[in-house]
């Protein structure tokens, strides 16, 4: 039951805890569980890969049975129908001219006296994708973190994701993997995973950069690796905030909350309104919605706990709040909705207008859906190709340029006690 509150102080405080949902009695239990894995995995490679695969997903194997052949990368194409294979296509296109309109462009200034300054942008050389295994499949997961690798001039993504019964990986994963261009793929998954590609073992090599969504132990992993290679996210449960008025379809809101409530027992569906009658019939649609749902138990827990209607006084207010929570996706629910655009700093994705679901954009409206969660919008933004780039500072001055500024860096060396900072410096001018 989708609990409706109208008190500004008890919002903020269920705000708050729907946002922190993730840090649970037992994390530290499970970072240190994910601890040992990682220094495993370290020590010990495709021993420790293969244990943790038999002991957590029951599947045997050998080194050389982790990585996906090619044999199965054909057949998958055989299992998934056309007009399935079709939509990854249509997906793929659409979020490959998004990301190439995104590529930073390389720079260069020339100033006064010989003065060169720049940036350039250069991908890095290995990228690691992580995909999510479990009941559901996720193709459009696999073209979220590949496509804008590929658009950024990756050279090598390297591909994990758990096994499935029969040792087997969904083939529309394995069809969206090749759409994509990826061809190295191993069956693999947990912080068993993404210990693999932080370090490298026997069969699967090292990157330099790991992306993609996995659950807690996934995410904690992701964390403890993070310096040793780079990362898009600390990536929680998925969530949504909905700002409504009057002139929002309770039918449409009631969807809404429900397309992110099946995603996970964890995942959050919160919705400000400054219409009373839209609440409560809001709150009756997702009650309807849920006695046919075909994950019934497991939305149903999540909206339990992690569903919530808030009544405000103005759409002003909503903004606030929702400023607050920082969601990973912001639907705009409302009459006007650019009016309101202004005030909103946090979110990863803002849907705006009643006809644009946020499923539009898990799937192929072209920006990504890897997004910050659980208060990440703060200081975050969505996997680009950006994640997959790093910058060099380009710096060039003339003889006579640095004689002019040399006064300036000796004060400074001097400040700071670095004789040999000054010394270089001084040396060159006196060939000047």
């Amino acid at each position: 039951m989708l609990r409706i509150v109208t008190q500004r102080t008890e919002a903020e405080s269920e705000i708050k805890r729907i946002c922190d949902r993730i840090y649970d009695d037992q994390m530290i239990h499970k970072e240190a569980t994910v601890t040992e894995i990682i220094q495993t995995v370290r020590r010990k490679g495709d021993t420790a890969l293969l244990r943790y695969t038999s002991e957590f997903d029951g599947q045997d194997f050998t080194s050389a049975e982790l990585r996906v052949s090619g044999s199965e990368l054909d057949a998958a194409y055989q299992q998934v129908k056309g007009g399935l294979l079709k939509a990854i296509e249509m997906a793929h296109q659409r979020i490959e001219e998004f990301h190439k309109m995104r590529v930073p462009k390389s720079w260069v200034h020339f100033g006064d006296k010989d003065i060169v300054l720049g940036k350039r942008y250069t991908p890095v050389d290995a990228a690691g994708i992580y995909i999510p295994g479990g009941k559901a499949a996720y193709p459009s997961t696999v073209l979220m973190n590949a496509v804008p690798a590929k658009v950024a001039g990756v050279k090598k993504i390297v591909m994990v994701t758990p096994p499935g019964q029969e040792r087997t990986i969904n083939p529309a994963i394995l069809v969206a993997a090749q759409v994509a261009g990826v061809e190295e793929i191993y069956r693999v998954g947990g912080a068993q995973a993404i210990a693999a590609l932080a370090y490298g073992t026997e069969t699967i090599p090292k990157v330099d950069v790991i992306t993609g969504p996995g659950n807690i132990y996934v995410t904690l992993a992701k964390k403890q690796v993070f310096g040793r290679v780079g990362i898009d996210s600390i990536a929680g449960p998925s969530e949504v905030l909905i700002i409504a008025d009057a002139s929002a379809n309770p039918t449409y809101v009631a969807a809404d909350m429900l397309a992110q409530a099946e995603h996970d027992q964890m995942a959050a569906s919160i919705l400000l309104t400054n219409d009373s009658r839209l609440a409560n019939r809001v709150s009756e649609e997702v009650n309807r919605m849920l006695e046919n749902h075909p994950r019934r138990l497991m939305t149903e827990k999540a909206i339990a706990h992690y569903g919530l209607i808030v009544v405000v006084d103005n759409l002003n207010t909503a903004a606030e709040l929702s400023n607050q929570f920082a969601p990973e996706h912001l639907e705009l629910e409302i009459e006007e909705p650019w009016q309101l655009i202004d005030q909103i700093r946090h979110a990863g994705a803002i849907f705006i207008g009643h006809s644009t679901p946020e499923a539009v954009g898990d799937y192929l409206a072209g920006p990504n859906h890897t997004l910050p969660t659980c208060g990440g919008a703060r200081y975050s933004s969505a996997l680009g190709v950006e994640t997959f780039l790093k910058h060099s500072s380009l710096i060039q001055y003339s003889p006579e340029a640095l004689k002019e500024v040399s006064g300036a860096i000796a004060l400074l060396t001097e400040a700071e006690g670095l004789p040999s900072h000054g010394d270089s410096v001084r040396l060159r001018l006196q060939d000047i």
